[in-house]
C-alpha cells in the first residue's frame, strides 16, 4: 500500500512538472512569435518611394548604403541621382526631392532658405587636387597649387614636373565639391576657365585620360589599383583619414543630408539608417569617407574650423 501511494506520487509530481515547463515553452514561443512579428511589422511599415539627390561626392556613399537598406525594408524604394550640391539644396525645397545631398551648408546658398531645411550630417568628406600621373607631381605647396589652379603656372615644370602643358578640369558653379576645393584649397581664389564637368566621375575619367590633366576628387574616388590619377599632397601633408580628422588637412567638409521639414516614413527611416552602426561603423570609412563621430575638429557654416 506504501509502495502505491508512493508511485502515485512520483506520478502526480511528474504530471505537473511536465505542465509547467509545456507553458513555460509556450510563453517563450509566443514571445518569440511576438518579437519577429513586431520586426516584421516594422519592416513592412516602411514603405514607398523617395528620390535623394545632390552631391556627387556625397552619391557613391547613399548609394553603398541603399542596397543594406533595401534588405532591411524591402517594401521600401530609394533612388539616388547627382547633379551637384545647388541641385540637391534647390530640389529638396522646391519638393522634387525628398533629401537633398549637398557638400556645403544651405546658409552658404544665397538662394535657398535655410531655415525651411533640416539639416542631416552623414559623413564628412576630404577632397584633393588629382592629377593625371605623366605630370611627374604629387605634392604643392598651396601657393603654388592657387597658381596652377588661377592659370599663372601653365606647365608642370615650372613647379617641378614634368614639361607638360596643364589643362584644368573644373566642376560648374553650385557644385559643393568646387565650392569647398575653392574655399579651403585655394583659399577663395577664382579658378581660370578649363573644361567643366558636373559629375565626379566624368571628372576622373577625364585627368586619368588627359595627359597634364588637373581637377579635384573626393578621396572616394581615388583607387589604390589605379595610378591614372593621383591624389596630391598639400604643402607636404597627404591627404589621409588622419590628417583630416585631426585638421592637418585643411580641404574637407561635411556630408549633408537636407529634409524639407523633419522626415517621415521612408526618408526618416533612411536617414537613420545612414546614421545607424550599419553605416557609420564600417560602410563609411570603406567607402573613402569619415565619420562625424570620429573628427578631433570641427566646422561651422562660416568655414571656421576649431577643436571639438
Amino acid at each position: 500500500m506504501k509502495k502505491w501511494l508512493a508511485f502515485a506520487m512520483i506520478a502526480i509530481v511528474l504530471v505537473i512538472a511536465t505542465a509547467c515547463g509545456s507553458q513555460s515553452n509556450s510563453s517563450g514561443d509566443k514571445s518569440s512569435s511576438n518579437a519577429e512579428a513586431k520586426s516584421k511589422d516594422d519592416s513592412s511599415s516602411v514603405s514607398g518611394q523617395i528620390i535623394v539627390g545632390g552631391s556627387t561626392a556625397l552619391q557613391p556613399l547613399a548609394e553603398a548604403a541603399k542596397e543594406g537598406f533595401n534588405q532591411k525594408y524591402p517594401d521600401a524604394q530609394v533612388q539616388i541621382q547627382g547633379g551637384g550640391s545647388g541641385t540637391g539644396l534647390s530640389n529638396v525645397t522646391n519638393g522634387s526631392f525628398n533629401i537633398g545631398m549637398s557638400d556645403i551648408f544651405a546658409e552658404s546658398a544665397s538662394d535657398i532658405p535655410a531655415d525651411q531645411l533640416v539639416d542631416h550630417k552623414v559623413a564628412v568628406v576630404a577632397m584633393t587636387a588629382a592629377v593625371n600621373k605623366d605630370a611627374g607631381v604629387t605634392n604643392l605647396s598651396q601657393d603654388d597649387l592657387i597658381k596652377v589652379f588661377t592659370g599663372k603656372v601653365t606647365n608642370w615644370k615650372e613647379v617641378g614636373g614634368n614639361d607638360v602643358k596643364i589643362t584644368l578640369v573644373n566642376r560648374p558653379d553650385g557644385s559643393g565639391t568646387r565650392a569647398t576645393f575653392d574655399e579651403f584649397a585655394l583659399k577663395g581664389a577664382t579658378p581660370a576657365k578649363g573644361i567643366e564637368q558636373d559629375a565626379s566621375d566624368t571628372v576622373k575619367k577625364i585627368i586619368s585620360t588627359t595627359k597634364g590633366a588637373v581637377g579635384y576628387l573626393a578621396l572616394s574616388y581615388f583607387d589604390d589599383s589605379d595610378d591614372s590619377v593621383v591624389a596630391m599632397s598639400l604643402d607636404g601633408v597627404k591627404p589621409t583619414v588622419e590628417n583630416v580628422q585631426t585638421g592637418k588637412f585643411p580641404v574637407w567638409a561635411y556630408e549633408h543630408m537636407y529634409t524639407k521639414g523633419e522626415p517621415k516614413g521612408v526618408a526618416k527611416a533612411f536617414i537613420d539608417y545612414m546614421l545607424s552602426d550599419d553605416v557609420q561603423g564600417s560602410l563609411v570609412e570603406k567607402q573613402g569617407y569619415l565619420p562625424v563621430t570620429k573628427m578631433m575638429v570641427e566646422r561651422d557654416a562660416s568655414g571656421k574650423q576649431t577643436d571639438k
